[in-house]
């Protein structure tokens, strides 16, 4: 098999639909966070879950910078840093809850509850040392990175602008969680997850196009009603 640019920009559009698709599908019967829950094998199974979800949508978001760095411009840059940077973070978090919390969660039941407090968007009752700042980082990257890279992509006119704009106003609206505590947070990651979707089949499809040699990637995407 012979690796290609358009192979392993296709590669990356899948790996944006299947981040997505786990995104939406961890949320799914997502009970209470507590460090009893730590404990249990769901908790191993959906954490797992999370970190492979953070890896895949690093990568979908590198092969859509990637495939349109000039169009992008500088915004596109720092969205994807910002962004990239949210991602990594939150893959140092996920992995945390999956191999340190479950190993403390017995003999320091208090501190592990602060910490799925403060994830979730509530406060620490205790000290949490640098897991807070932590927190904060990946949020201020994930919603700052987010909504730049979305209106970058939007204005880059090159994958469905209506999953770029999608982006943009999920990762905005996950600021309004410690705001609206009566609903479910978990509704809100369902926006940025279909955006992701959308953005890698984009992706996907139209390098498809340029390896069967249809013309360029934007054309190919006119005739689904991609934008």
């Amino acid at each position: 098999m012979t690796i290609t640019t358009t192979t392993l920009t296709r590669a990356s559009g899948l790996c944006a639909v299947a981040a997505g698709l786990l995104f939406i599908g961890v949320q799914i019967g997502h009970p209470d966070l507590n460090a009893e829950l730590v404990t249990t094998t769901e908790w191993t199974v959906r954490q797992s879950v999370k970190v492979a979800m953070a890896v895949l949508s690093l990568l979908g978001i590198t092969g859509m910078y990637l495939r349109q760095v000039r169009p992008a411009g500088l915004l596109g840059l720092l969205g994807y840093l910002l962004f990239g940077a949210g991602y990594l973070i939150m893959l140092s978090v996920e992995m945390i809850g999956l191999v340190v919390l479950p190993a403390i969660a017995r003999s320091e039941p208090a501190y592990v509850n602060d910490i799925l407090a403060v994830a979730t968007g509530g406060h620490a009752v205790g000290d949490i040392g640098l897991m807070l700042p932590l927190n904060l980082a990946a949020a201020a990257t994930y919603l700052g990175g987010g909504l730049i890279f979305g209106i970058a992509l939007f204005r880059a006119d090159v994958l469905a602008r209506w999953a770029a704009a999608l982006l943009a106003v999920g990762a905005l609206a996950t600021a309004a969680i410690p705001l609206l505590p009566q609903l479910n947070q978990r509704l809100f990651a369902i926006p940025t997850a279909v955006a992701l979707i959308g953005l890698g089949y984009s992706l996907w499809r139209a390098e498809r196009g340029r390896a069967a040699g249809t013309g360029s990637s934007t054309e190919a995407l006119d005739p689904a009603g991609a934008r």
